[in-house]
């Protein structure tokens, strides 16, 4: 899809939540302690958060959105629209989304649904939500956007372990005459197995087989229900779409690109990141990076990064921003738009 705008919407605030366990990538027993200090410094994720089995994307999103709309002052009655992006939903059947109507009290006339994405999930469900509420005069929505990407890893696969961590977050916007959002959206499913959990789904059913593990490279082992990453092909990936993709959003919306206060990409790969960033002559204080702190949490990235990183001058501030999100699908896009003193509150821990 070319370049497109959607008008009359502003985010009026984002939460994020993470669980209080954090693992540290300098204990991982799956490397040896070179192997330990090389991937911290080139990958550049040292910390990773969580969640016990017990807590779903859905919970840390919950937790996010209570605060959210705490801090607001929103009446629960007035939201009319809820999105919940994941890829590691509380059930097949039914969609989270509606238990997350029900939890948080929102009206029975609210429209609550789920989309399936992943990396690029946070600026598709921007896209979505904004074209939902353009037209409602006064109305107010709720993307809630997490993963717990670490149930469904295995825990013998160095090439997934270090990388992953948890997180749910919350953005809520408003009907605002004058806002404005401008997306560059694109998909390549050719790439569709590069990041893939091949069992549990109708194509691949569980089977007997779902859970025997395979080791297929040293100290890679996982079974069929477990997520398979090649690396190499999302580095190249990324390295070949993210700044075009971008470029594009900047050349034909018009961007300055010299008028971006903040670029925030997907935190997947410190290596990858600094690539895209140098690709897009940008400053590094003008990209803000979280990974080091949260590891990759999928979906959240984004909401993390600017919990994490801009909290302060998201909330005394007028920012442009402009936003990439890259990743399974494949499927990668770009937004740009303008925050004025939006409520941002403190990273949420859930135990």
């Amino acid at each position: 899809m070319r370049v497109f705008s959607v008008p009359n919407v502003r985010i009026k605030g984002v939460a994020a939540a993470v669980p209080a366990t954090t693992a540290d990538n300098l204990d991982c027993a799956l490397m040896n302690e070179k192997e330990r200090e090389l991937f911290v410094k080139t990958v550049g994720i040292r910390y990773r958060k969580v969640a016990p089995k017990n807590i779903t994307a859905a919970d840390l999103c919950e937790a996010a959105t209570k605060r959210l709309i705490t801090d607001l002052n929103w009446l629960v009655e007035d939201v009319s629209i809820l999105i919940f992006i994941t890829q590691t939903p509380d059930y097949i059947i039914p969609n989270s989304a509606s238990l997350l109507q029900h939890k948080l009290g929102l009206s029975k006339n609210c429209i609550a649904f789920d989309v399936n994405l992943g990396c690029s999930g946070y600026v598709y469900g921007l896209s979505i939500i904004s074209s939902l509420l353009q037209s409602q005069i006064g109305g107010k929505a709720l993307l809630l956007v997490g993963d717990v990407s670490t149930h469904i890893i295995s825990p013998n696969d160095k090439s997934t372990v270090p990388l992953f961590s948890d997180a749910g977050s919350a953005t809520a916007l408003e009907f605002s005459l004058g806002g404005k959002m401008t997306f560059h959206l694109q998909t390549d499913g050719a790439g569709f197995d590069d990041i893939i959990v091949p069992d549990g789904g109708f194509r691949q059913p569980i089977n007997e087989t779902s859970f025997e593990d395979q080791e297929y490279t040293l100290g890679v082992v996982r079974n069929r229900a477990q997520m398979k990453l090649d690396g190499l092909k999302i580095f190249n990936f990324a390295l070949r779409e993210v700044a075009p993709n971008i470029n594009t959003l900047l050349k034909e919306a018009i961007i300055d690109k010299d008028s971006i206060d903040y670029v925030l990409l997907h935190q997947a790969n410190l290596l990858m990141l600094e690539s895209v960033r140098k690709k897009l002559q940008l400053y590094p204080e003008r990209v803000p990076y979280s990974l080091h702190d949260f590891g990759n949490t999928s979906s959240a990235s984004i909401p993390v990064t600017m919990v994490a990183n801009l909290r302060h001058q998201l909330a005394n501030q007028s920012l442009r921003l402009l936003l990439s999100g890259f990743g399974v699908g494949l499927s990668w896009g770009s937004c740009y738009l303008d925050t004025e003193n939006i409520c941002c509150p403190e990273m949420i821990l859930v135990e």
